[in-house]
């Protein structure tokens, strides 16, 4: 079966202020030591499978993955390739973070057989990325994406925050068009979320954190598919926008309930080949995740063997997340019932409310929908 690949690179130059990511700063393991792990779990985790797998995406996520050097990066992808197939046309992404790349180690990458990166840069205005605690300057972030050009990548994704303390409408739609400049290929324009045991978190309960308040952070929200929907990206995911072909195919598996492996501290892993799926994660914390492999067994917690109830909810909570919906006549092929005789109250009452409309075979969110999202999703958890 297809299945595919995320590897968790927990380390940090510094933790940013609102980040709750399985993430940190200072560690004294050494990132050929922790490879040196997270290959080892995949050679373990390739002779526990029932039967050989083949991976069209593998992603490289963090913490700050461009902290590995060009030859350890290789060394994880050779892995791929090796135990899990890992198609010579499959989506290679590695998350960067402008300040801590340059030309040669972006290079470095790309001959390695990363094809697509994903750059944290968040915000184009030095006083925001100040506020954000991250390590690099707007200037960076535009000589970033440059060296990227330069070695090669000719898909190129950028992530950026809105809702950002003291930011303005205005502020948000300067943000959005410097990307534009740029020309990636994809952007991801989040909504901040102040997460508890952040030091954002801690200002907030202190009355020191002036967030945008509630209709200005509509109106940013309402703007960005505008802006970016007006250059050319069509919004496919609440979050996400994308030049034609490309999408992030890797995050798609995750939407659409795709098998997918995850290697490295903290990483999940769901798999499809037993009734409904089966879902377990990593230790959090490196300390725990390493020393865990010396028994010859790749680490797993918190295993959840799911039922169809827990599926069929998973389906219609993460496909309506794209903005074509769930299609109605799939879940019916699955599932054996409708989606109407399972979600009707709910599906009857986020209609009224005007969230959810019937285009054709499918459900899907409506514009305000799309702004209040995770109202929407608590109807089917």
């Amino acid at each position: 079966m297809d299945c595919s690949l995320y590897i968790h690179f927990p380390f940090c130059v510094r933790k940013c202020l609102y980040c709750d990511f399985n993430s940190l700063a200072g560690s004294t393991i050494m990132p050929e030591e922790y490879v040196m792990a997270l290959v080892r779990e995949m050679e373990l985790r390739a002779a526990t499978l029932a039967a050989p797998v083949t991976a069209p995406t593998l992603y490289i996520g963090g913490g700050t993955p461009s902290l590995m050097a060009p030859e350890l990066v290789k060394r994880v992808i050779d892995g791929a390739r090796r135990w899990y197939g890992l198609l010579p046309v499959a989506e290679v992404t590695l998350e960067a973070n402008p300040g801590t790349v340059d030309l040669k180690k972006l290079a470095g990458y790309r001959a390695a057989g990363v094809n697509r990166l994903s750059m944290g840069v968040q915000s184009l205005d030095d006083a925001m990325l100040a506020r954000l605690g991250r390590v690099h300057s707007a200037r960076q972030a535009m000589e970033a994406v440059a060296a990227a050009r330069g070695a090669g990548f000719a898909n190129l994704g950028i992530d950026l925050i809105h809702g950002l303390p003291g930011q303005t409408t205005a502020m948000w739609r300067d943000d959005l068009m410097r990307a534009i400049d740029f020309a990636p290929e994809h952007i991801s324009a989040y909504g901040l979320s102040v997460e508890e045991g952040t030091p954002f978190h801690e200002l907030a309960r202190a009355g020191q954190l002036d967030l945008p308040d509630e209709e200005i952070g509509l109106e940013m929200l309402e703007m960005t598919p505008e802006v970016l929907g007006q250059a050319g990206y069509d919004h496919y995911e609440i979050s996400n926008f994308a030049r034609s072909g490309f999408r992030s195919r890797h995050n798609q598996v995750y939407w659409r309930r795709g098998s997918y492996l995850g290697f490295g501290a903290a990483a999940h892993s769901f798999l499809r080949e037993e009734g409904w799926g089966r879902r377990w994660h990593n230790p959090d914390r490196p300390a725990a995740y390493m020393p865990s492999l010396a028994d010859g067994l790749p680490p797993e917690e918190e295993q959840l063997v799911l039922d169809r109830r827990d599926a069929m909810a998973e389906s219609m909570f993460l496909g309506l997340r794209l903005l074509e919906g769930v299609e109605l006549s799939r879940f019916r092929e699955e599932f054996g019932v409708t989606v109407d005789a399972t979600y009707g109250a709910e599906v009857a009452s986020l209609k009224v409310s005007g969230l959810l409309e019937l285009a054709g075979d499918r459900l899907r969110l409506t514009r305000t929908g799309l702004c209040l999202a995770n109202q929407v999703f608590q109807a089917f958890i």
